[in-house]
């Protein structure tokens, strides 16, 4: 709990979606320190969001644990192949999806190419998100708010319709939803909506699901470092930013990996339609 950064960071400003390697400092995402033990054995996943952030270090201890990954991203090609490299040097298969996931047709691509690359779907992390800050309603464009919903909330729907007829009993869901879905910060108005709306669809999933065997639930991630930050907020926000938890830090990638490893293996077979806290002692209730 002492080893990570905290604030002040260097102000810094990127271009939307950011890129990694510009950050100061750099995110950790449990690179040198993961060690896996065999927990997802020969699982084949569909991650979206996997080439930066939170999706990344999932995709570093998915791939440690055994798993083979389909990544989707936008266009982050970069981090991506980085990415990439960390799922083959663990020994695993990992095929990259670049495309836009407010198109319900490229959702719809997404299973297929899975199916053709690994026949199956074990477990799908629907992790990918849109974010924007603004001080004001009358900064909000139609567009925006469109554009919010399009990526954060709907390719859950679509993605997960074209995949559970491919997901075995025992199969798993897991949706990154946001401390934001129970303590909205008005300035990420569109994108705290979106995260409810997600908290929702997830616990509804999980007792759809249930007859079938698949387990559906939600991660609730607090502030956390990723490129989505400074190329997203001001650069006065960013020098603070995880100031406002008890903590009193935002959390590095690799700190939420674990929660996504607990959930999609078996050891969390009676875990379904929760939404796991990772907040920095700031409680959800």
């Amino acid at each position: 709990m002492t080893e990570f950064p905290k604030p002040p960071f260097p102000a810094q400003s990127q271009s939307t979606p950011g890129a990694t390697d510009a950050m100061r400092p750099k995110p950790d995402h449990g690179e040198a320190s993961y060690k896996g033990c065999g927990r997802l054995l020969d699982k084949k996943v569909l991650l979206t969001g996997g080439d930066s952030g939170i999706g990344r270090a999932i995709a570093i201890a998915f791939a440690r644990e055994g798993a083979d990954l389909l990544i989707s991203y936008l266009d982050e090609h970069e981090d991506a192949k980085s990415t990439k490299r960390f799922v083959e040097d663990a020994g695993r298969r990992c095929v990259l999806a670049p495309g836009d996931i407010a198109d319900p047709a490229h959702c719809r691509k997404l299973v297929r190419n899975a199916i053709e690359a690994f026949g199956r779907i074990d477990v799908l992390v629907n992790n990918a998100a849109h974010q924007m800050t603004f001080e004001s309603t009358g900064e909000i464009s139609d567009a925006e708010w469109q554009r919010t919903f399009a990526v954060n909330i709907s390719p859950m729907f679509y993605i997960s319709k074209a995949a559970i007829p491919h997901m075995k009993a025992g199969s798993a869901i897991i949706n990154t939803a946001s401390v934001n879905a129970d303590s909205p910060n008005p300035h990420l108005l569109a994108y705290a909506t979106t995260k409810g709306a997600i908290e929702n669809f997830s616990a509804g999933l999980a007792q759809l699901l249930a007859e079938q065997g698949i387990r559906v639930n939600a991660v609730a991630p607090g502030p956390v470092w990723t490129p989505l930050i400074p190329s997203t907020m001001p650069p006065e926000k960013v020098a603070h930013f995880g100031e406002q938890v008890p903590m009193k830090r935002p959390a590095q990638p690799r700190e939420l990996a674990p929660v996504y490893v607990l959930l999609a293996s078996d050891e969390a077979s009676y875990v379904s339609g929760a939404m796991v806290a990772v907040t920095g002692g700031k409680p959800i209730i």
